[in-house]
């Protein structure tokens, strides 16, 4: 069925703590070189003290399956969506080009702003900084968009030249950039350094597998993050006026939503976001649901020379988590923004304590209301609830976050008419 906004089946947050599992196996912890770009020193590490290092960072207990040996990433990370646990690791605060997978927190940054029925024209002056070679929708000078037009060809063609477009319209590349470090650091992501707003290689823009899986926990609070991010195809407009504007379709590079040859897509996708450039090799984040429950996972850098290795990856990290899930102890949590901690001396939500800003989850938190991941307005879910999804057509997941709810069950340390679009661009 088409998507529908104000649809969505409810699932249930799991009251309970994990089953008892027996004794649980040591941390394993396998070196890997280390990174070329360490996460900032100083202060405790964000989610927990076993997701700092190089190596893979997961509790096995009895019956649980083996971690996949085909993992080749620089770095990777599974956690449940909905509770933040983090169920497996490999150098999850490694620093590394994000490629267009920073449009994510782009999108979680600059969407609530703008009107999904604004219009925006091109203007020559607002692509001088378009990276060459960039991967683009096909945004026309003195052609006219809806701001949803412009997000489509954020999510679905990675079209940088979109990115531009929406950054002029949120006052200019200076201003989008600083909001995105600002945004960043609220969401406790201190391994992000934003350059551009679109991925593309410069000095100094890095991100990290934990830190991509914030952006995209936080940009899913949104109901049109979860729309983009999780449709397959669209049209999109191209030359001429009114009736006889002609349009043409775009499809999501997300391949483990539309699939390609040799891979199918991964049952229960809902997004969210893949990237490719030279120097950050290919990422992707994604979100699935299986058995009503919700996973992210971020996968950075394979080592294959495939195009579709970090999809490969990613597919099997997910089957994993979904099929460990209640067999592993977590080795660390996504945070949640400083926004959202109560302030020091304010009482917690679940149990009257203070969590204070320490970079570690609150009991029961919720969401204040639509400010709060979102930032200042937007379109977040209603101030309360759990994670829910709705199923579109072709079997497609899409998130629905009424809210934030985090359970913390353990505690934890802390041709196109101007600009071309490729398959495989660089960002």
């Amino acid at each position: 069925m088409p998507f529908n906004r104000s649809s969505s089946c409810r699932i249930s947050v799991r009251a309970a703590v994990l089953a008892a599992v027996g004794a649980l196996a040591p941390t394993l912890l396998i070196p890997t070189p280390a990174a070329a770009e360490d996460p900032p020193a100083g202060g405790e590490t964000v989610g927990g003290a076993e997701l700092a290092g190089s190596g893979t960072a997961v509790h096995l207990a009895d019956g649980a399956p083996e971690l996949p040996d085909e993992l080749t990433a620089k770095s990777w990370i599974v956690a449940d969506a909905e509770t933040g646990e983090v169920f497996a690791a490999h150098a999850a605060h490694r620093r590394l080009p994000p490629a267009s997978t920073i449009k994510m927190l782009f999108a979680d940054t600059v969407l609530p702003k703008l009107d999904r029925e604004a219009t925006y024209r091109a203007e020559p002056e607002h692509f001088t900084e378009l990276g060459a070679g960039s991967s683009a929708v096909g945004v026309a000078d003195g052609q006219t968009y809806t701001v949803e037009d412009l997000w489509r060809g954020v999510f679905l063609a990675s079209g940088n030249d979109a990115v531009y477009a929406l950054t002029a319209m949120n006052g200019g590349k200076e201003a989008t950039v600083a909001e995105m470090n600002e945004r960043a650091a609220d969401l406790q992501a201190l391994d992000t350094h934003v350059v551009n707003p679109d991925g593309y290689d410069a000095d100094g823009q890095l991100s990290s597998a934990y830190d991509l899986t914030l952006f995209a926990r936080a940009g899913l609070q949104h109901a049109d993050f979860r729309e983009y991010a999780a449709t397959p195809s669209a049209d999109f407009p191209g030359e001429g006026e009114g009736e006889d504007r002609e349009t043409y379709e775009i499809q999501n590079t997300n391949r483990l939503l539309v699939g390609a040859p040799g891979l199918d897509p991964y049952p229960g996708i809902a997004g969210v976001k893949n990237g490719y450039t030279s120097e950050a090799g290919y990422t992707f984040t994604g979100v699935a649901e299986r058995d009503d429950r919700v996973l992210l996972v971020t996968v950075m850098d394979p080592s294959d020379d495939d195009n579709l290795a970090v999809y490969r990856e990613a597919a099997a990290l997910l089957d994993w988590g979904f099929a460990a899930a209640d067999r592993v102890e977590p080795v660390g949590e996504l945070v949640r923004p400083l926004s959202e901690l109560p302030a020091e001396g304010e009482e917690g939500e679940a149990d009257g304590s203070s969590s204070g800003a320490d970079g570690k989850n609150a009991d029961e938190a919720e969401r204040d209301g639509p400010a709060g991941a979102a930032g200042a307005g937007g379109d977040a879910d209603s101030a309360s609830g759990p994670l829910v999804l709705t199923i579109t057509a072709g079997g497609l997941a899409v998130l629905a976050v009424a809210a934030y709810v985090f359970h913390r069950r353990h505690p934890l340390p802390v041709s196109l008419p101007t600009r071309r679009r490729r398959d495989d661009p660089a960002d």
